[in-house]
């Protein structure tokens, strides 16, 4: 994995997702390095819906693939402002574009500032390398 494989523009968790502040709203989405640990994903099922609040560490859905079977993990808490609809008929869009039209939610921060805690790109990188035997 190189820094080319991660946004600079993002936070990241140990649990690959990427999070992008957007003013006080967080879009998350799950890293190149996770869509390449899972292979093709068959389906994404959002356990939250718009209105409800998610808490950083813990599950709000689960990402499926032809692999394997893994939560999704919220980076911070906050409120959902809303989920990406279209992975439901169209999961493939995370391994098509998991920067952009394979995100998978908008979050309001509850603390905007438990956004710098999350790892920059450069410690993610790093972290992906230490996983990566």
């Amino acid at each position: 994995m190189s820094a080319a494989d991660v946004k600079e523009d993002r936070k990241y968790t140990k649990e690959h997702e990427w999070a992008k502040l957007e003013g006080d709203v967080l879009i998350i989405g799950i890293t190149a390095f996770a869509v390449d640990q899972l292979g093709d994903v068959t389906l994404v099922n959002f356990d939250v819906s718009a209105g409800d609040q998610v808490t950083a560490g813990k599950p709000f859905g689960t990402i499926e693939s032809v692999k394997t079977l893994s939560d999704l993990f919220a980076p911070v808490d906050g409120e959902v402002l809303e989920l990406n609809d279209a992975l439901e008929d169209k999961p493939e869009l995370v391994n098509d574009d998991c920067w952009g039209e394979g995100w998978m939610l908008k979050v309001k921060c509850a603390d905007p500032s438990a956004v710098e805690s999350l790892l920059d790109s450069a410690a993610y990188v790093a972290h992906t390398e230490s996983e990566d035997h």
